[in-house]
């Protein structure tokens, strides 16, 4: 558990996907069960049901230790101006599920979203008269198998999604690589930095001349603060000039301060995305 994450009672959060879903699970641990969720099957939903007012917060996922960084999630959050103020990570448990009484040679089809299948494909290569499908959620698909009666189909989804739509998990555990985590964010209109933050995101443009990347890596580094991520990407608007996403994390807010007044000076933007409590274990 990751403590719940304070909040009113009449708020409302956006996840991707519904109930069963992996978001789901992580909205549950920070906000407790009783939560009052915006489903929406696409990321772009989400941030608009955030920008609109519709819910008070979101909760994205923004990277997974084996697909790596969902680069689309970064530009949204950048785009329309949100705050991260919370981070959490998940390990992810692949089942493969269909309706009760199913056994695997009865499955003609999986149909999942794409890193689900990207996840275990390594089962999936031992499972050659199984067509794969991609779909927009995991637990949806296990909705839509249990409503519809749908036999023949699978779903890639979690043990929530199976207990709460009656599925039979028919394979267990089918991810390739036992150590599967991804990190979620909670975004914001608003910042939001809490008493015991130690760490932060940033976004920040450099000129495009030698040295300048290495030079701001160095700030960090003479400030005493770890650098955990860095993700660049194109300006749209410049072809060949790229914008770069940092994560960095601190033992006092004290030395980030000190970091963030220099980079003003040095880049040619700069953006505090988030400034929030560090959850992945040191």
């Amino acid at each position: 558990m990751f403590g719940v994450f304070l909040c009113s009672m009449k708020s409302k959060i956006a996840i991707q996907g519904i109930k069963g879903s992996y978001h789901h699970e992580v909205a549950v641990q920070l906000f407790g069960a009783d939560i009052n969720l915006d489903e929406c099957l696409s990321f772009d939903a989400l941030v608009a049901s955030v920008t609109s007012g519709q819910s008070q917060a979101g909760v994205m996922a923004l990277e997974n230790s084996i697909a790596g960084s969902i680069i689309p999630n970064y530009a949204l959050i950048d785009k329309h101006q949100l705050h991260i103020v919370a981070e959490a990570y998940i390990r992810i448990e692949h089942q493969l599920m269909a309706l009760p009484g199913t056994r695997i040679e009865h499955i003609k089809e999986v149909a999942s979203h794409p890193m689900a299948l990207l996840q275990c494909k390594d089962f999936f290569a031992t499972q050659p008269h199984i067509k794969l499908i991609e779909d927009d959620d995991t637990a949806e698909v296990a909705q839509r198998i249990a409503e519809k009666h749908i036999s023949g189909l699978g779903a890639i989804a979690s043990r929530t999604a199976a207990e709460l739509y009656g599925l039979d998990i028919v394979a267990p555990n089918i991810h390739s690589i036992e150590n599967n985590a991804t990190r979620f964010v909670v975004v914001k209109t608003t910042p939001e930095t809490s008493e015991n933050a130690d760490k932060a995101s940033l976004k920040f443009i450099l000129d495009h001349k030698r040295g300048s990347l290495a030079a701001v890596l160095n700030v960090l580094s003479d400030c005493k603060l770890n650098l955990t991520k860095i993700q660049s990407m194109p300006v749209v608007e410049t072809p060949w000039k790229y914008s770069f996403f940092v994560d960095v994390t601190f033992d006092e807010l004290a030395f980030y301060t000190k970091a963030v007044q220099l980079l003003e000076i040095m880049t040619e933007s700069l953006k505090v995305l988030g400034i929030y409590k560090n959850k992945l274990a040191k």
